[in-house]
This record gives C-alpha cells, sequence and structure tokens, in this order.
C-alpha cells in the first residue's frame, strides 16, 4: 500500500494557555495540490513545522510518506522543501553559495550542489542575480528565492507557507507557473495563503482550519456549492414589492431597479425554475445573470460557525 504524503492523527500542541493544534485529523495524497485555509492563529504553521521538525508535538502522530516526522526525523527532512513566510536566509553569502550549503545540509556532494543551485536559480528566473547577496534582492526577488531554497533538495514535498504574500500581480502569476509545472512534474504541493483566489486556482482539494482543528476537507468546487449565489433576473415591468417564489433553494428575494435579486443555493439548477414560475406569474423577463458564491463566502461562514460551535461548547 502506497502511504500518503501526509497523515496527521490527534496531532496536539500546546504553548501555554494557547492551544494551537487540537487533536487535528489531515491526510494528503501523493501529488495533490493541497491547500490549507484559515485565520491567523488557526493552526496551519504550527502544523507545518510539526511537519519539518521545528516543532515538538504533545501528542499524535504525524508521517511524512509514512515515515514519522520524530522517529524518523532525517528521512523527513530530506523529502520536504519548505519555503517559510519569513525571510530566515543567511545574508552574508551569495545567493548560490546559500542554496550550495543548503543542499550540503541534505548530504548532496560539492558538484551536484553547484549544479542544482543553478538549476532552482534558473527554474526561480533569478540566476543573474546568483553572485548577489539575499539583502540587495528586491522583494519580489527574494520570494523567487525562498522557493528556490526549497527546490534545491529536489523534494517530493513542497511546503510554501504564504508563498506570494505581498508581492505583485504579474509575480503571483509567475510563481504559480512555476510551482503548477513541478506538481504536474509529480511533486506533492502543500499551500497555506490568505489569497483565497490562489486556493481556488491552484488547488485540488483544500482543507480549512479554526482553532487547530480541521473545520472540512473538500474541492474548492464542492465548497463553494455550499454557499448561497446570486441571480439577477431583469424583469420588463419591476414590481413594488417582491413575489413570493415556491422554487426550492430560494432564501432570500429582493427588488432592484430592473427586476430581482435573488439568493439561493444552486443557482444554475434553480434559475431555469424560477423563470418558468416568474413567467407563470406573468412577469416577462429580460436578462439573467448568476454570480456565484465564492470560496473566500464560504470560508468566512465556515470559520465563523466554527467559532460560534466552540463558544457555546465552552
Amino acid at each position: 500500500m502506497t502511504e500518503p504524503a501526509i497523515r496527521a492523527r490527534d496531532v496536539r500542541k500546546q504553548y501555554g494557555d494557547v492551544q494551537a493544534l487540537d487533536g487535528l485529523e489531515l491526510t494528503v495524497e501523493r501529488g495533490e495540490f493541497f491547500g490549507l485555509l484559515g485565520p491567523n492563529g488557526a493552526g496551519k504553521t504550527t502544523f507545518i513545522n510539526t511537519l519539518v521538525g521545528l516543532v515538538h508535538k504533545d501528542g499524535g502522530t504525524a508521517e511524512v510518506f509514512g515515515f514519522d516526522v520524530e522517529d524518523d526525523y532525517r528521512e523527513v527532512r530530506d523529502r520536504i522543501g519548505l519555503a517559510p513566510q519569513e525571510f530566515n536566509v543567511d545574508r552574508f553569502f551569495p545567493i548560490i553559495e546559500v542554496l550550495e550549503h543548503k543542499a550540503g545540509y541534505h548530504g548532496i556532494s560539492s558538484a551536484e550542489a553547484t549544479e542544482r543551485a543553478e538549476e532552482a536559480l534558473k527554474t526561480v528566473g533569478i540566476w543573474e542575480k546568483r553572485d548577489t547577496r539575499f539583502d540587495w534582492l528586491s522583494g519580489g526577488m527574494k520570494r523567487r528565492f525562498m522557493l528556490a531554497r526549497a527546490l534545491v533538495s529536489e523534494p517530493d514535498l513542497l511546503i510554501l507557507d504564504e508563498p506570494t504574500a505581498g508581492v505583485d500581480v504579474q509575480l503571483r502569476h509567475d510563481l504559480w507557473d512555476i510551482i503548477n509545472r513541478m506538481n504536474d512534474a509529480g511533486t506533492t504541493i502543500v499551500l497555506t495563503t490568505h489569497y483565497i483566489e490562489e486556493a481556488e486556482r491552484l488547488c485540488d482539494r483544500v482543507a480549512i482550519m479554526d482553532g487547530g482543528r480541521k473545520v472540512e476537507v473538500a474541492t474548492p468546487d464542492e465548497l463553494m456549492a455550499r454557499g448561497t449565489d446570486t441571480i439577477a433576473i431583469g424583469l420588463a415591468d419591476p414590481p413594488r414589492t417582491a413575489p413570493t417564489l415556491s422554487v426550492d433553494g430560494v432564501t432570500d428575494i429582493e427588488v432592484t431597479d430592473d427586476g430581482l435579486s435573488v439568493t439561493a443555493s444552486g443557482g444554475s439548477q434553480t434559475a431555469p425554475a424560477l423563470l418558468r414560475e416568474l413567467e407563470a406569474m406573468g412577469h416577462t423577463v429580460t436578462s439573467l445573470d448568476i454570480r456565484r458564491a465564492s470560496l473566500e463566502e464560504v470560508f468566512v461562514d465556515m470559520t465563523r460557525d466554527e467559532r460560534e460551535y466552540a463558544e457555546v461548547s465552552a
């Protein structure tokens, strides 16, 4: 049986009175592009640091490709490439030397380390800056370098903690292209992000975390299907008051200047029944537009519900 890339069972970590991880259960399959979403303090970075050995958990088990993150620390670290959110880089050497040193930590020979450093810098597009110290790079180039450092060991699992935080739109799309190509080549990728668009566009599945626990795991489309869509219906002669409609899934109806705004689950499935009922009532429909629920809206609703549940339980 092939072990998953990550398997976490009842993982717990407490800092004083703060329960950073509270029985976290999570599985990431090999080859997945997996997103970790959650508000600040949800436990995402603590979980990542547990995987790479920077944090010792208080309980539970965590494995990477079948290796225990504490008992088999070296095997785990050799399989993970981490691009952290913070810039924790040796600032006194040219960046190509920093990459060569990083490769050396993984037992890679000097000659091969140089080749890998060169390849990593070319992959992220900053080869021409190879003799530059980290502090002298622009903000965008620093982000590229953090990715290059994660790649130099040729990891099976690439973990990206807010990799596009604070970068411009063009660089964000460039980094998306790079990590998408890696995933297509078979690398498992775990991404934490506050850019919901990033998760919608890149991830096969996402886990929503809050309070150190997993709230839900699903594909972005499955999560968005749980939200409510907005259906804008143009009418030739808009009514003064909202009509009473008996269509399943409709939760709210408002009159607008040119028709109706209908809130409903499954807008694409609900719209035909809405049109039929309105036409049966004598209305002439002139336009129809459906705005799908966004992953951000679902994320906000789910984390709010989780916090309300935690407050009641307490």
